[in-house]
């Protein structure tokens, strides 16, 4: 007789008996649930698994959708997989970088060479034969077949393939086993969740952007529409810097910088990050001190991405060239509590841009930059009443404003200042190195990192309710920084190279404090498996000046 154990699924609260070993395809069908966008992964014991998964013992399951942010990703990873393998089916040898997430989609690096060894450019016929490829993959209805193997004979197939990105990931992580993917004999490695057919991918767009490709994918929100193109060619240039910064430090993905740090070059990789970063910041000022009539510096960026350290080094280098820079913190605007928007559920929304009182604030920076003198305001957060500071300003000479805040690249927030006396910047921390180049860390990832190593920190909030809040943070990002990011005058990176090697002793700690029966334990199992193929860089080594010092403490900043 068949051996049997019980799953409980928490889409519709019900138990069921199963053959032991049935995968998690085969559990969703005998449970006749009905998913528009899904099931794309599931969430076994709160850690995402694919649906690939087996399981050999009683468990709690989730089945995920493309809605939810571990199913979006499984989705995401499938179609690059997908390209991957169309583009080698079109161009056997050639190198596939997932690289940067930009415009709403994931521009993707595909370098080919003709039979002398030069690089061939990719072409807008080129991108449409790459997406005729995909489709005919997706049509075909090909499995995606799941295997475990020792890790060195993983090393072996993908040495043999040519992908030494992912030989030397797997060399510094040090695991006995590993698991890889197979598309009609195409082999690839993802350190995340995949779907088990293409025929899934139901909905994908691919464009031709600057020298290479632009992967579209669902809207998380509707996944019956592609996320819109937006144009975002300020942000494609930072993440070209950071990639001549990377070709000076000859660092592309984590198997490059684990090598470096146990060659014993972490040291000289600090200094040439943090050095190629003050001069970033040195260029900054000089900018600023070379347009005429700029009174009013304005720094922008999302949460945990270095603003205030990025304006106390801006703030130094605009002395450097005879500036004068006075702080002014949007936080002392905000209305009266009795006026603060609310949001759909009815609270106190702080993060709108009309909790602040924009036409206070615009009256009292022109008359500054009259010459005359204001009393700034001050806001009692435990009152909720704006209150008056005591502190009086008038600029003279040569000294200038500097404001920092999530609105400051919002034109309604200075509408009525003359554009010509305003500088915008634009800070974040655009994580640009890659596990493999199939396998990139998304941005967000790096800063929720830094958020949860500073809340506990400094405000005493774990690292499981940091983790409870993101997906709130980040919708107000959604709708408050990141639309006008392009209204920059200069961007600013705050992500260093060798950045996750210094948080990791810090973060895994914190997330393994995560227990296991809460919602928010796939989420920070999710970012300790990833952490765990990165080789640790001892906190000592980073200087007091550190944008880094921020989140870890040790500043020489006052804070």
């Amino acid at each position: 007789m068949e051996q049997q154990i019980q799953i409980r699924c928490k889409n519709n609260k019900k138990f069921l008996n199963i053959s032991i070993g049935s995968n998690l395809s085969e559990i969703f069908s005998l449970l006749g649930l009905e998913m528009d966008y899904g099931p794309t992964s599931a969430r076994v014991n709160n850690k995402v698994e694919g649906m690939h998964y087996r399981v050999y013992k009683p468990k709690d399951i989730e089945f995920l959708d493309i809605r939810s942010s571990s199913g979006l990703r499984a989705y995401t990873r499938t179609l690059f997989f997908i390209l991957s393998k169309a583009a080698h089916d079109l161009w056997p040898g050639c190198i596939v970088s997932i690289d940067i997430p930009v415009s709403n989609g994931y521009y993707v690096d595909i370098r080919r060479t003709d039979e002398a060894g030069n690089r061939m450019e990719m072409t807008p016929d080129d991108v449409h034969a790459l997406r005729e490829r995909m489709q005919a993959l997706i049509d075909a209805a090909l499995p995606i077949h799941r295997y475990e193997t020792t890790t060195e004979e993983a090393i072996r197939m993908f040495r043999e393939s040519r992908s030494f990105s992912k030989v030397k990931l797997l060399e510094s992580k040090g695991s006995l086993y590993t698991t890889y993917y197979d598309i009609d004999g195409y082999l690839d490695y993802y350190y995340g969740a995949l779907l088990t057919n293409t025929s899934q991918i139901y909905l994908f767009g691919l464009e031709y952007y600057f020298d290479g490709v632009l992967l579209r994918i669902p809207s998380q929100e509707d996944p019956s529409k592609l996320e819109p193109f937006i144009r975002q060619d300020k942000m494609f240039e930072i993440f070209k810097e950071q990639h001549r910064w990377q070709d000076i430090m000859r660092l592309r993905t984590v198997g490059d910088l684990n090598e470096a740090i146990a060659k014993g070059y972490s040291n000289q990789l600090i200094q040439i990050s943090e050095a190629l970063q003050e001069k970033k910041i040195a260029q900054i000022a000089d900018e600023i001190a070379h347009r005429k009539g700029i009174k009013m510096v304005l720094i922008a960026g999302p949460s945990s991405s270095g603003k205030t350290t990025t304006c106390k080094r801006l703030s130094v280098q605009l002395a450097v060239n005879g500036i004068w820079p006075i702080g002014i913190s949007l936080d002392d605007y905000f209305l009266d509590r009795d006026q603060t928007p609310r949001d759909e559920t009815g609270d106190y929304d702080f993060e709108h841009l009309h909790a602040l009182n924009i036409p206070l604030l615009n009256e009292q920076m022109n008359a500054l930059f009259r010459g005359e003198e204001v009393e700034l305001p001050r806001y009692n957060f435990q009152k909720g009443k704006s209150e008056l500071s005591g502190r009086k300003l008038q600029l003279k000479g040569k000294e200038i404003l500097i404001v920092e805040g999530i609105h400051a690249l919002n034109p309604e927030l200075t509408a009525q200042i003359p554009e010509e006396q305003i500088f915008r910047v634009y800070a974040s921390a655009l994580t640009t190195i890659l596990l493999d180049y199939h396998n990139y860390i998304p941005t967000t990832d790096n800063r929720l990192l830094r958020r949860i190593i500073r809340d506990h920190k400094y405000r005493g909030v774990t690292a499981q309710e940091t983790i409870r809040r993101w997906p709130s943070v980040r919708k107000g990002e959604n709708r408050w920084i990141f639309p006008f990011q392009e209204n920059a005058d200069d961007m600013f990176n705050s992500a260093m190279l060798f950045e996750l090697a210094v948080i990791k002793s810090q973060a895994e700690p914190l997330l393994e404090q995560v227990p296991e029966n809460c919602p928010e334990y796939a989420e920070a199992y999710r970012l300790r498996k990833f952490l765990s193929y990165i080789h640790p860089i001892p906190e000592d080594q980073i200087p007091p000046t550190s944008l880094l010092r921020e989140f870890l403490g040790g500043s020489s900043f006052n804070y």
